[in-house]
C-alpha cells in the first residue's frame, strides 16, 4: 500500500491542489501548503522508491536563494513599474479625460461611442494590462453615456467588456511581459508577436460595431449635443493621419534603409507631426473640442509609443522602458494638476497590492513545481499530455480547451505561473512554438474572461453597471451575459486563423553570432544503465 502511494504522490499532490484551488482557497497559500506538504511526504517515502522520488531537505533550504534569484531578473523587475504607470492613469483622472475626449470626437457617427470605447480600450489595456481596472472605469464612465443615447443594452456591455479584456493581447501590457517570462523568451519578440493578432481583433470589433451601425442604426444612434464643424474636424483628422503614416513609416521603413538613413527619415517625420500639431493647437485648424481632443490624446499615445519604441529598437529593456513610462505618467498628472489628493498614495498602493500579489503566486509555484518535479511529476504529465490523439495539433487543442476552463476560475497570473509551465516541456518535446503558444493562450484567456457565466470581466461590469428597478434603468445581467456573444465569436475565428496560419506571427529573429563566440561542443560519455540519479539542474535555472 505504501509502495503504491509513493508511486502516485505526484498525481495526488497535483489533483489535491487543483481541488483547493477550485473550491477558491487563496492561490499562493494553498501552492506553498501544498508544495510544503508534499516535500515532507515526499522526504519519508524517498528510501521507498528513490528511483521516483528525489527529494531531500537540504534541496529545501536552498529554496530562499533561488527565489529571490527568480524574482529579481530584469523582467520581473518590470512588473511594478507597467502597473504604476496604469495606476496613475486610472487614480489621477487621464483615463477618464482620455475616454471623454475620445467619446466626444466620435460621438457625431453611428456606433461612434462604441469606437471611442474600443478604442480608449486598446490604450487602457497597453497601459494597465488588468481586466478589473479597464472594465470597471470604462463601465463607470462610458456606459450611462451609451444608455442616455440609447444605446442597445446588450452592445454597449458587450463592447465595455471585450475592450477591457484587451489588456491580455495588447503590447505593452503586463500580460505579455509575464507570458514572455514563463516562455523563456525576450520580451520583444513577445511584444513584436502580438501586434498583428491584436490588431486583427481590434479590426474584427471594429468591422462588427460598423455593420451593426449600417444595419440596425437604432442599435447605435449617434450623440446630439457634440457638434463639430467640418473644417475643424478636419484638422484633426489631419493630424491622426499624419501620426499614423509616421508611426507606420518609422516602423516599417526602417527594415528596408540602412541605419542612418531610417533614422534621418524618423526625424524628418517626427518634424512634419511636430509641425502638424502646432498648427493645431494654435487655433487656426480647430475647434476648443478638437485641441481637447489632442490635449488628452497626444500625451498617453506618446507616452505609450515610446515605451513600446524603446523596446523593440532595442534602446532599453523592459525594466527600463516600464520606469520611463512611470515617470512620464507622473509628470502627465503633475502637469494636469492632478498628482495631489492622494491620487500618488492610492497610485503606489495599487502597485504594491498588485506586485505582492504576482511575487506571492511565484513564490508559491515555485515550492510547487519544486515537489511536484522532485516526485517525478513532470515524466507522468508528460505522458499524459503524449497519449493525446493528433500528436501536436491534439496538444495545442487540449491545452487550450484547458486553460479556456480553467480561466472561469483562475485569474491570468495564476494560470501563467502555475498551468503554463506545466505544459512548457512538452510543447517543447513537440517542437510548438512557443511565441506562437503564449499568444494563443493570451487570446484564449481573454475569450475565457468573457464568457458566462464565469467570466471575469461580466461580474467586473456588473459590479458597476446599474441594475433595473421600477423608477430608473439599467442593464440586465442577462444582457451583461449575451453582450460579449458575437465579440466571443470573433476570438475564435481569430484563434482559428492563428491554428491554420501560424506564420501570422513573426517568427523569431536568429541572433548574430561573432567568429569569436563560436564554440565546437564536446561529446560527453553517456550515464551507465541502471542509474536512479535524477537530475533537477532545470528548476535551479
Amino acid at each position: 500500500m505504501l509502495d503504491l502511494i509513493a508511486h502516485n504522490l505526484a498525481p495526488l499532490m497535483f489533483f489535491a491542489v487543483m481541488g483547493l484551488l477550485l473550491l477558491g482557497y487563496p492561490v499562493a497559500f494553498t501552492l506553498a501548503a501544498g508544495g510544503l506538504a508534499f516535500f515532507a511526504i515526499g522526504v519519508l517515502f524517498d528510501t521507498l522508491t528513490p528511483d521516483i522520488i528525489s527529494l531531500s531537505w537540504p534541496m529545501l533550504k536552498a529554496q530562499p536563494d533561488r527565489i529571490f534569484g527568480i524574482i529579481s531578473n530584469d523582467t520581473l523587475l518590470a512588473v511594478p513599474f507597467f502597473t504604476l504607470m496604469g495606476a496613475l492613469f486610472e487614480k489621477t483622472g487621464i483615463a477618464e479625460d482620455l475616454l471623454g475626449a475620445v467619446a466626444q470626437l466620435f460621438g457625431p457617427l453611428r456606433g461612434g461611442l462604441c469606437f471611442a470605447v474600443i478604442l480608449v480600450g486598446t490604450i487602457m489595456g497597453a497601459t494597465t494590462g488588468v481586466v478589473s481596472a479597464s472594465v470597471m472605469t470604462m463601465g463607470l464612465i462610458a456606459l450611462p453615456i451609451m444608455m442616455r443615447s440609447g444605446y442597445d443594452h446588450r452592445i454597449a456591455a458587450g463592447t465595455v467588456t471585450s475592450a477591457g479584456t484587451l489588456s491580455q493581447i495588447v503590447p505593452p501590457s503586463l500580460v505579455l511581459i509575464v507570458m514572455a517570462d514563463q516562455i523563456g523568451k525576450p520580451v520583444g519578440d513577445m511584444y513584436h508577436a502580438a501586434l498583428l493578432p491584436s490588431a486583427l481583433m481590434i479590426g474584427l470589433y471594429a468591422a462588427f460595431i460598423a455593420g451593426v451601425a449600417i444595419f440596425f442604426p437604432r442599435a447605435m444612434p449617434a450623440m446630439t449635443d457634440v457638434r463639430v464643424r467640418a473644417r475643424d474636424y478636419l484638422g484633426l483628422v489631419g493630424l491622426i493621419v499624419i501620426g499614423t503614416i509616421v508611426g507606420y513609416v518609422t516602423y516599417f521603413g526602417s527594415d528596408f534603409f540602412a541605419t542612418d538613413a531610417g533614422r534621418t527619415m524618423f526625424a524628418v517625420a517626427a518634424g512634419a507631426l511636430a509641425l502638424m500639431l502646432v498648427t493645431v493647437l494654435s487655433g487656426q485648424y480647430c475647434s476648443d473640442l478638437a485641441r481637447q481632443t489632442v490635449y488628452a490624446i497626444v500625451p498617453t499615445l506618446g507616452l505609450i509609443f515610446l515605451v513600446l519604441g524603446t523596446i523593440f529598437l532595442g534602446i532599453a529593456t523592459p525594466t527600463e522602458s516600464g520606469s520611463m513610462g512611470a515617470v512620464g505618467a507622473m509628470i502627465l498628472a503633475l502637469a494636469r494638476g492632478r498628482l495631489g489628493g492622494g491620487a500618488l498614495t492610492d497610485a503606489l498602493r495599487r502597485t504594491a497590492q498588485l506586485t505582492i500579489f504576482v511575487y506571492f503566486i511565484l513564490i508559491g509555484a515555485r515550492l510547487f513545481s519544486l515537489t511536484f518535479y522532485g516526485l517525478d511529476g513532470d515524466r507522468w504529465l508528460h505522458g499524459l499530455l503524449t497519449m493525446l490523439p493528433g500528436e501536436r495539433m491534439g496538444f495545442i487543442v487540449f491545452s487550450m480547451l484547458l486553460i479556456f476552463i480553467l480561466g472561469c476560475f483562475l485569474d491570468f497570473f495564476e494560470i501563467a505561473f502555475i498551468v503554463v509551465p506545466l505544459l512548457l516541456p512538452t510543447a517543447i518535446a513537440l517542437d510548438v512554438d512557443l511565441l506562437w503558444f503564449g499568444i494563443l493562450i493570451s487570446i484564449n484567456l481573454q475569450t475565457s474572461f468573457l464568457t458566462a457565466p464565469f467570466g471575469f470581466a461580466l461580474f467586473y461590469l456588473r459590479s458597476v453597471a446599474p441594475v433595473p428597478g421600477p423608477d430608473r434603468a439599467g442593464i440586465s445581467t442577462g444582457d451583461i451575459y449575451l453582450g460579449p456573444l458575437p465579440f466571443i465569436a470573433m476570438n475564435v475565428a481569430v484563434i482559428a486563423l492563428l491554428l491554420f496560419f501560424p506564420d501570422l506571427i513573426s517568427p523569431e529573429k536568429a541572433e548574430s553570432v561573432t567568429p569569436g563566440e563560436i564554440t565546437i561542443p564536446t561529446s560527453t560519455p553517456a550515464a551507465p544503465e541502471g542509474s536512479s540519479e535524477k537530475s533537477l539542474n532545470h528548476l535551479f535555472q
